[in-house]
């Protein structure tokens, strides 16, 4: 079954329209087209933005309507533990809307926690592959039968992914398979820190081990290419706002990132540290979970998760473009991403315009940023941003606490009420 030519078009030029800003014939209109080419297909079998904190944040409630981008879906399927009236989870990759639609088609059709567990807590097992075609294929829609069903480029059938452990594929764990290769060339396991017993031993290993690394000549050079991080989804106008946390010192920014991953947080609490070091989620001997987990993939949340998968949309769409289609007060929630980073100007004050008109008094909106501080200001327009407050301290407090580790600030933006306009 070949997989749809629309829908791949549809991802190519809503891709092209949110990365491209220079001629094709320069250097950074060829560095654009590359990491549009690489982003066409799936890019994170996990997200790396900690939906605990965006949960803290959206003060989610029973009547909040929340807009968030889908990603891997991850996400949209942990809020629907904080029990909100509706979801809808917008992307321009193909790829990432197939997986977001087979988690909810899964946590609604698999006969049992365990099952939803071993197909996407452990994603490495032929008994997947037998649970898909019996419960699960019937149940989705065309477009995401034909991307599963269809093959990627080595010719297997993309469900296969999951029969040959999921979170080793995709632009994001080709990435970390790569750190850890060249890690190991270097003389360092990073999988030895989720041996660790305590933070005080994840610190050691972080200064003893890891934190040379960023010393040596190959990885400086290696990390001074923006094509170095195509891996972590970061196009090239990002990559800029990254370095310049650094004064342009690509590597010391990444050493500091990756310093809050492994000593931050307690491995017993951090599920994105297991994903990059460890390379897979914490499992007993027997199999099964044995460590920290998404809410969406924690037993407890299964019946919520289940139960409410009904609530969410699914759209292959811009943020912008789904907006354009609402009324007014639509929303009280927003989740962005980091999908701002890559907008000129003129991108980002369309979609503030339509978040503006579509946003409840008092809704939020949540986002992060490669670079420390929020990219707005002096950029949006302030007749749009100046309907709009800041929180400066409790977006600082949500960056701390946000266990993913890699973007330079977590933002928290409320729409002023009518008494504050």
């Amino acid at each position: 079954m070949a997989s749809s030519p629309n829908a791949l078009r549809e991802t190519s030029r809503r891709l092209k329209s949110a990365v491209h800003q220079n001629k094709a014939v320069s250097r950074a209109g060829l560095t654009e087209r590359f990491f549009t080419f690489l982003f066409k297909g799936l890019v994170y079998p996990q997200i790396w933005e900690d939906p605990k904190v965006d949960m803290e944040a959206l003060k989610l409630t029973p009547s909040s309507r929340v807009l968030t981008i889908a990603s891997g879906g991850c996400n949209v399927l942990s809020y629907l533990t904080a029990d909100p009236r509706e979801i809808v989870a917008v992307d321009l990759n193909r790829a990432h809307l197939a997986l977001t639609r087979l988690k909810l088609s899964a946590a609604k059709n698999l006969p049992t926690y365990d099952a939803f567990y071993r197909f996407f807590g452990e994603a490495d097992a032929r008994a997947n592959i037998v649970a898909y075609k019996r419960f699960l294929r019937n149940e989705l829609d065309r477009e995401t039968r034909h991307y599963w069903e269809g093959r990627g480029l080595t010719g297997r059938r993309r469900i296969s992914l999951f029969s040959r452990d999921l979170y080793h594929h995709g632009l994001l764990g080709y990435f970390i398979g790569l750190a850890h290769f060249v890690a190991k060339r270097l003389g360092v396991d990073p999988r030895e820190l989720v041996n660790a017993k305590s933070l005080e031993e994840q610190r050691s290993f972080f200064d003893t081990a890891l934190a040379p690394l960023f010393d040596r000549q190959i990885v400086r050079w290696m990390t001074s290419k923006k094509s170095s991080l195509y891996g972590l989804g970061i196009p090239p106008a990002q990559y800029e706002a990254l370095a310049a946390d650094g004064g342009g010192d690509m590597a010391a920014v990444l050493k500091g990132r990756l310093e809050k991953l492994a000593c931050g947080f307690p491995l017993t609490e951090n599920y994105f540290a297991w994903q990059a070091f460890g390379r897979s989620y914490a499992s007993g001997p027997t199999g099964g979970p044995s460590g920290p987990l998404p809410p969406y993939l924690k037993a407890g949340h299964f019946h919520e998760v289940r139960t409410r998968a009904n609530r969410v949309r699914v759209n292959h769409c811009s943020v912008t473009e789904q907006l354009q289609q609402e009324g007014e007060a639509a929303f009280d929630a927003y989740v962005l991403l980091d999908a701002q980073d890559w907008m000129t100007d003129a991108q980002l004050n369309e979609l503030w315009s339509e978040i503006t008109r579509t946003a409840e008094p008092g809704a939020r909106v949540v986002f992060r940023t490669a670079g420390t501080h929020s990219i707005l200001p002096g950029r949006v327009a302030d007749s749009i941003l100046g309907q709009w407050t800041y929180h400066e301290d409790e977006s600082r407090i949500y960056t701390a606490r946000d266990r993913s580790a890699i973007y330079g600030g977590v933002h928290l933006y409320t729409l002023n009420g009518p008494e504050t306009v």
